[in-house]
Parts: structure tokens; sequence; C-alpha cells
């Protein structure tokens, strides 16, 4: 029997306190409240799609805006994506996956090669999705990719509705995600040299 792959942690700042207990080998079940309607929304969908147990709060200072909220929340399930992964031995490393919802289509690749990238492309037009800006959307993607050490392109490829656009986006991102942490049924580093980082 393989140990559970989780973490637990907490980041606080001036600004926010956020705590995160995520379970790679999950059912889906989340437990998020960050005083943000629609990035709970996003963070369940993640979890649900991606078959990960999240559990994810925070107390942000909302009465300047979101940013720090949203900036945080992906920071902290970062880590703790980093840190359930260990020294990623035995995954897949490579995981992508397309998701539709409605007229929008989102494409996601993902590498957990321990060197942060981002580049995401969502065409976003309005100016927010319930209380959280549209501008937060990719800056949340890019946070989590650099506190997890991994490499995301992430992109819609036709959409009209920017909820559907986001919503895609993080259903295509669970679904990347799912394959990379899988496990691939050999116990080494999946890298030529040895190492990921």
């Amino acid at each position: 029997m393989t140990a559970p792959r989780r973490a637990e942690l907490t980041r606080t700042t001036r600004e926010t306190e956020t705590t995160v207990a995520l379970t790679l080998d999950g059912s889906g079940q989340a437990e998020v409240a960050t005083g943000i309607g629609f990035l709970d929304h996003l963070f369940e969908a993640l979890a649900r799609h991606g078959r990960l147990d999240l559990q994810l709060r925070c107390r942000g200072d909302l009465r300047v805006d979101d940013h720090h909220t949203a900036e945080d929340c992906g920071l902290a399930f970062g880590a703790a994506l980093d840190q359930a992964l260990g020294d990623r031995r035995g995954i897949l490393r490579f995981g992508s996956a397309f998701a539709p919802l409605d007229e929008a289509l989102a494409r996601a690749v993902v590498d957990l090669s321990g060197r942060p990238y981002a580049d995401v492309q969502l065409g976003l037009v309005r100016e927010r999705l319930g209380t959280l800006s549209t501008e937060n959307v990719p800056h949340l993607v890019q946070a989590i990719a650099m506190a997890s050490r991994s490499c995301v392109h992430l992109d819609v490829l036709k959409g009209v509705n920017d909820h559907h656009k986001a919503e895609a986006a993080f259903k295509a991102l669970a679904l990347a995600l799912r394959a990379a942490v899988s496990r691939s049924g050999f116990d080494d580093v999946p890298s030529t040299k040895g190492s990921l980082g």
C-alpha cells in the first residue's frame, strides 16, 4: 500500500491568512471558502475534475480588492501541490486535456517539471465574474504554476461567455493535472536528469 500523497499548510501575510489541505489521490471533495464566490467555484471545479480532495480557506483584505486573496490562494494551493508531490518519483509528470463548456473550448498542457512557467491566454473581456476581477483568473493560474514548480500552458480556443471560458479552462487544467499526478507504475523520477527541479 502506497502512502497517501497529501499536504497541509498555512500561508500568512499582513494581507491574508490562507490554509489548505490537499490530497492528490482523492475523490473530488472540496470545501472552499475564500470570500469570493467565483474563486470558490473555480477551485471546486479544479478539485472535482482533478479528483483532488481540497480544503481551502482564506481570510483576505477584501475591503481593498480581490487581488491578494486570489494570488495567495493560488500560491498556497500550488505550494501544497508541490509538497504533496515530494520528489515527484513515480508520477506520469505530463498531462494534457481539452474541456468544453457549451460554446467555450479550453486546452491545458501541464508538465510537473520542477521548473515554474505559465502561459495563460483566456480571452476574458468582462471586468468581473461575480466579485472576482477577470485579470485575476490568469494571475491565479500563474501563482499555482510558480508555487507548484510546474509548467502550465492554458488557453481558451473559442468561446463567447466569460463564465464558460473561465470554467472550461479550470476543468481542462483539472483534467491535465489529474493525468500528470497519476502514478506511472515505475519507481523512478521521470527525467533524463534523474531529478525534477
